[in-house]
């Protein structure tokens, strides 16, 4: 499954919203540095999902806010 994400790093609180079938928003409280938001992102939606970080993976944008994520089943 692939899954569009817009980033919000350095946020007061972790949460998800999702804007339809594909995409979502994900606030995350981690910096945008040093892969940091990104970790935080695969963390969120594991958590949001229930399903192991390993099946997540950040496909395209790793230093964009605009991301593009593979969930394998």
């Amino acid at each position: 499954m692939k899954v569009f994400v817009k980033v919000k790093p350095k946020a007061r609180e972790e949460k998800i919203e999702k804007v339809d079938v594909s995409h979502y928003i994900i606030h995350t409280k981690e910096l945008a540095e040093k892969g940091k938001a990104n970790e935080g992102v695969i963390s969120i939606i594991s958590g949001y999902l229930s399903i192991p970080k390993s099946k997540i993976a950040i496909v395209s944008g790793f230093k964009s806010r605009l991301k593009v994520i593979v969930i394998q089943p």
